[in-house]
């Protein structure tokens, strides 16, 4: 639902885009979202304190809540 405009973000903060996946496992009223990116570039995602991935994880899910979803974002090294 919501993994295009997540792939986008992501892509725009690391070094090696193609190596930039991102899972999504669908539940009934739950959204999971793994983001997988070269190890280089994992802390470009997690950023200074984890805010970078904080702020990912707020921005998707206020835009999941609308929709009556819970969406979960999580980073997983490749």
């Amino acid at each position: 639902m919501f993994k295009d405009t997540l792939l986008y973000i992501v892509k725009q903060l690391v070094d090696n885009q193609d190596k930039v996946v991102i899972n999504e496992l669908v539940g009934e009223q739950h959204l999971t979202y793994e983001i997988k990116v070269d190890p280089t570039d994992l802390g470009k995602v997690i950023g200074k304190q984890g805010r970078t991935i904080n702020a990912l994880r707020v921005l998707i899910r206020a835009v999941s809540n609308k929709h009556g979803k819970k969406a979960e974002v999580n980073v997983i090294e490749a």
